[in-house]
């Protein structure tokens, strides 16, 4: 199957295809994500069995100390870069929307967790759906 996007770190040690679709991204406000990426979280989303590592030598899991679903996050331990979240029930992983190589062709298509934004973090007033607002809509896969 042709891969549908790629991705790697900022080293290259940790590089990975998608064969299968992506979801629309998502903003992730969530007090853990602010502070695993200095910042605010931008994040796809694959099938597991969907993402294909080309190179895994600098991947590295720890548990994700303040999620409420048993996830873990992947980051390359060579230079840093923060790659994944996976939940402990492994169907979807999420994919750090900066690793993937341009061009992916998908939209921000909401906001999760604003209710743990920090002062300076403020959801411009974008239309996009928030929070509780993410379960009636359907985001898109591309």
């Amino acid at each position: 199957m042709e891969p549908r996007a790629r991705g790697h770190c900022l080293c290259g040690a940790v590089s990975y295809e998608v064969c299968g679709p992506l979801r629309d991204i998502l903003l992730c406000h969530c007090e853990e994500c602010r502070r695993w990426l200095g910042n605010v979280g931008a994040f796809s989303a694959a099938r597991t069995d969907d993402l294909v590592f080309l190179d895994d030598r600098g991947l590295r899991w720890m548990d994700s100390p303040k999620s409420d679903r048993q996830a873990q996050r992947g980051f390359c331990a060579e230079c840093g870069s923060s790659l994944f979240w996976r939940p402990a029930d492994g169907e979807r992983i999420h994919i750090a929307a900066g690793t993937l190589d341009p061009p992916a062709g998908l939209e921000v298509a909401g906001h999760w967790y604003t209710h743990q934004a920090d002062e300076w973090d403020e959801p411009n007033d974008d239309h996009l759906p928030r929070d509780s607002q993410l379960a009636e809509v359907e985001v898109p896969w591309r």
